[in-house]
């Protein structure tokens, strides 16, 4: 779990609600279970019907990997082409089939070098190996979507909350004393919308395109090492070149090391 992820939502809601009470407002105002129903339901609906059944499924599932505490090995997967290269310099491609089976390598990893250990030509192996990248950067996109969409339906809904408020409002004009309790509660719809769409719909959708845009790359580092692999590259030039995947971060404190 991304505690960092739950904490920033909890510390964008509880902001919200703080500075709603220093003003002199009560916590109790903004509960309002109409627009929430409004708001909510009317995002989830709308959802529905822009997207497909297979999709929404997934929605659950895409959640979870929001909020799951993404680790991704670059180091390790230096460390794994470097035994690999010199697997197949000394022992040949073939001898990668019993590597392959004894140990739990990435899965875009097996199927690349068993293209290779197939005597595959390099173009279709990279044409492969970069439509399954292609494949797994649009189904990431539909979960992205489904968020971004969220994120613009929910201030609209609330915007339709707080007419449909009004306009109750605008039918008791006869007392005067409510009107700005009415109107007030009308507005909720929209904070409602607002908050919801920018505090918790497009900031997924933002986590999901920063995991996506890691995975890729992650992939493309795992292709390149197949394919120098498949080229009898030098390990020690391998590293080297793989090693320009790994973040700044991790490349400044390798150099300290050295």
């Amino acid at each position: 779990m991304d505690i960092t992820m739950i904490i920033s939502i909890i510390i964008a809601f509880v902001s919200l609600i703080m500075a709603f009470v220093l003003d002199g407002g009560h916590v109790h105002a903004l509960l309002e279970p109409t627009a929430a129903m409004i708001v909510f339901g009317g995002t989830f609906g709308a959802i529905g019907i822009s997207f497909k059944s297979d999709v929404l499924k997934k929605l659950p599932k895409i959640i979870r990997i929001a909020f799951k505490r993404q680790k991704l090995d670059r180091q390790g997967i230096v460390d794994t082409f470097f035994k690999i290269s010199n697997l197949a310099r000394t022992s040949g491609l073939l001898s990668l089939e019993t590597e392959i089976q004894n140990n739990t390598y990435d899965k875009f990893i097996v199927e690349g070098l068993q293209l290779v250990m197939d005597g595959t030509d390099p173009e279709i192996i990279k044409k492969t190996l970069e439509n399954k990248v292609d494949n797994m950067e649009y189904r990431h996109s539909k979960g992205i979507a489904v968020f971004e969409a969220a994120g613009g339906f929910a201030p609209t809904m609330g915007i339709i909350g707080t007419v449909m408020g009004l306009v109750h409002v605008l039918g008791n004009l006869s007392d005067p004393d409510k009107l700005g309790p009415q109107i007030a509660i009308a507005f909720i719809a929209t904070l409602y919308g607002v908050a919801s769409a920018n505090l918790l719909w497009l900031p997924l959708a933002n986590k999901l395109k920063e995991l996506d845009t890691d995975e890729i790359v992650t992939k493309n580092m795992m292709m390149d090492g197949i394919l120098m692999v498949q080229e009898g590259g030098n390990p020690a030039l391998i590293v080297e070149r793989l090693k320009g995947y790994l973040d700044d971060e991790k490349e400044e404190r390798e150099e300290g090391e050295r």
